[in-house]
């Protein structure tokens, strides 16, 4: 079984001089080298349900550089699961050798099907899960980015009762399991700051079906564009953050959150005396994909 993980460590990082605050990064990435950050917590109780329930199959959803899709994959091949990739992109068909997701997704023996991104919206429909019960018969269905209830539970997990003397948790967000999770298990006295690296409000709507504590609060301006948008400024912090803690940040998610940390703590957002934990929640197998489209544009890469 992979899911044997306590804890991991707390890294201390180089935060901007003179502005009074301490800055540590929880290596969340460093869990496994392929089921890594919340995919291994949102993934644990969801395959030891799917296992309690005699389900040989996992069926999921994802895009061409998901997170989500690898972690599945991966887990899926350890743990003997037949494993379902439901992709938004019907061009990405005859592109899987192009893509190093979906090639490390094949190589652990995921099987595809691509749907349009008009389809793709309906995703969450009883029409469209039908058809694909239809098609693949009996599996254990889980959410785009492993998003539910137990995901949720596997989030609680990441913080300790060590992590009790920060004053703020910091985390990326996208469908919104991994913040939930860390703001039912944070402290009254903590603040838990979220990180959409997707436009949109919908999701304190979404996190709110999880939480009952007010303790959290999203902060929207450092998605970049959207989801999978970067720049070259994106680019240039995440290669110096590296350079000066040895820690890959992915152009996704974490190094959209780091950007906005330091930033915050530029303009003084953050009380002096304050300690920040901010959450690495792995997903660096992106990395090689956005570097290829990098390169088509002929922009920096991500060392």
């Amino acid at each position: 079984m992979i899911f044997k993980l306590e804890h991991s460590i707390n890294q201390q990082v180089k935060a901007p001089e003179n502005k009074g605050v301490e800055l540590f990064i929880k290596r969340e990435d460093e869990i496994h080298p392929f089921v890594s950050g919340n995919k291994y917590r949102k993934l644990k109780y969801n395959l030891l349900e799917a296992e309690k329930q005699g389900f040989k199959t996992l069926l999921t959803f994802g895009g061409a550089f998901s997170n989500h899709i690898a972690a599945v994959a991966s887990a899926g091949n350890l743990l003997g699961f037949k494993t379902i990739g439901v992709i938004r992109g019907d061009e990405l068909e005859d592109k899987i050798s192009e893509n190093e997701t979906l090639s490390f997704a094949k190589q652990n023996g995921m099987q595809f099907k691509f749907v349009s991104r008009k389809a793709y919206r309906d995703k969450t429909s009883e029409s469209f899960i039908s058809i694909l019960r239809e098609i693949f018969e009996d599996f254990y269905l889980v959410p785009e980015g492993g998003t539910n209830a137990l995901a949720v539970k596997g989030c609680e997990e990441i913080l300790s009762e060590t992590d009790a003397d920060f004053d703020y948790i910091c985390s990326s967000v996208g469908t919104g399991g991994t913040i939930s999770g860390l703001i039912n298990c944070s402290k009254p006295s903590q603040q838990v700051l979220g990180f959409p690296a997707l436009k949109g409000d919908f999701l304190k709507q979404d996190i709110s079906k999880f939480v009952t504590k007010t303790n959290w609060d999203l902060i929207t301006d450092y998605h970049f564009g959207g989801y999978a948008k970067i720049n070259e400024e994106l680019v240039t912090f995440i290669n110096q953050f590296k350079r000066q803690n040895t820690i890959s940040l992915d152009p996704v998610y974490t190094g959209k959150m780091m950007f906005g940390i330091f930033d915050l703590i530029n303009k003084g957002y953050f009380k002096k005396g304050s300690k920040i934990l901010a959450i690495h929640t792995g997903g660096l197998q992106g990395i090689d994909g956005m570097n290829t489209v990098l390169k088509n544009k002929n922009l920096s890469i991500i060392e």
